[in-house]
């Protein structure tokens, strides 16, 4: 074994190539999705020079993608996931084409950014199931750590591709480009075979997503992998804190402020690119609570740093720690999840990973505007850190759960 593929496991894409077409396809897509969220952002500002026109935006992904994930999970575990998945990647094919002829008034652009993240609120939880019927259990991880180093790539350089686009072509160029990669996401969607839930069929309704939030309170592994996400991002999300730590410790350049958000994706890209050391590990629980805890005490650093060498290792290691966490923790809920409940738990799962995230931000805004930005980033990474112990004394069946599941027909 060469020493690239020790540190970037690659099995996944040389053993399946139903999942090298689903990767490539995602891949483009993700590029595709950041294109439309700056060109979005962009001209919501020009239409309306209102920042709260523009923070509306936020508003109705978030409600779209809660109301649409819910029943995209049960749907999940009641139809054959791949052709929900290939309806509504055209819904969102469709919604970026009327953004490219149609967005013209800021009701209407509110209107088709709620379509196409409905479409994807409801795909989401079908699409996050296909990695564990596809590969072999010792590589749903690995498989799931290439969906993420698409993902961190397609965020780092997606929104400077969107800046030359716009600026060259207006925000039209930008959405007509993102149709494009919905069509390559098709044409990996469409090569699958079917993928039909196994086990008992839910019947898709406000009962069935009821029971999917009963069967993961019944099951000590999979609420604590998710409460270890609930801790990491609403106790320590640090993304709100940048501006205020920028000003009070570094001059408020702007230059600044974007090295912040750069040393982050530089960490996650870092540990993606080395994940093969994480995603062979025995106990992918005991690294997820490690990495969340690492998580924490970065961000506590953060809070405490003066120069801005020790600040900007800080938020790379802890981009570093929480991408290890995501990976790790999407292998332990899809391999410890029963395919009859994988919709549903996946749902649940996708919801926390969207929506954490955002209360996070507020916490730190509220606690900043009554302290300091610094003590808010210093006090999260502390919670963090204490939560994270808290959950690993207390949950032996997430420390010790190791990475094996019994092969699924249709792989």
């Amino acid at each position: 074994m060469s020493l690239a593929d020790r540190l970037l496991d690659t099995r996944p894409l040389c053993a399946s190539a139903a999942f090298r077409r689903l990767w490539a396809g995602n891949a483009l897509s993700a590029l595709g999705g950041q294109l439309t969220v700056v060109a979005v952002l962009f001209q919501m500002w020009e239409l309306t020079g209102s920042p709260l026109a523009v923070g509306a935006i936020g508003l109705v992904q978030s409600i779209a993608m809660v109301l649409f994930g819910l029943l995209g999970g049960a749907l999940a575990d009641a139809v054959d996931r791949r052709r929900l998945v290939l309806l509504t990647t055209v819904v969102q094919l469709l919604a970026a084409g009327l953004l490219a002829v149609h967005a013209a008034s800021m009701w209407g652009l509110l209107a088709l950014t709620a379509l196409q993240t409905a479409g994807s609120g409801l795909g989401a939880p079908a699409r996050k199931t296909f990695v564990v019927r596809l590969l072999p259990a010792d590589q749903v991880g690995a498989g799931i750590a290439l969906t993420n180093l698409a993902f961190q790539a397609a965020m780092l350089i997606g929104p400077t591709i969107a800046g030359v686009v716009v600026g060259q072509w207006g925000v039209g160029a930008c959405y007509l480009l993102d149709a494009l990669t919905f069509a390559a996401a098709l044409y990996g969607v469409q090569r699958l075979p079917a993928m039909r839930p196994q086990g008992e069929i839910a019947r898709p309704g406000a009962r069935a997503i009821w029971e999917g939030w009963r069967f993961i309170t019944s099951k000590p592994l999979l609420h604590g992998a998710l409460l270890s996400d609930v801790l990491a991002t609403v106790t320590a999300m640090p993304m709100a804190l940048f501006p205020l730590i920028n000003s009070e410790h570094f001059g408020g350049h702007p230059e600044t402020l974007g090295l912040f958000f750069s040393a982050v994706a530089v960490g996650g890209l870092a540990a993606v690119a080395a994940s093969g050391m994480v995603t062979r590990a025995r106990r992918p629980g005991a690294v997820m609570l490690a990495a969340a805890g690492a998580w924490g005490l970065a961000l506590a650093g953060f809070g405490l740093a003066q120069p801005l060498w020790l600040a900007l290792t800080c938020l790379t290691a802890a981009g570093a720690a929480d991408t290890t966490s995501v990976i790790t923790r999407g292998a332990i809920v899809q391999l410890a999840t029963p395919d009859s409940h994988r919709g549903r738990v996946s749902a649940v799962d996708h919801i926390v990973g969207v929506s954490c995230p955002d209360l996070g931000n507020f916490r730190g805004g509220l606690v900043a505007d009554a302290t300091s930005a610094a003590f808010a980033a210093f006090t999260g990474g502390v919670l963090c850190v204490v939560g994270i112990v808290v959950l690993a004394l207390t949950n032996r069946s997430l420390r010790r759960f190791e990475a094996t599941a019994p092969e699924l027909p249709g792989r």
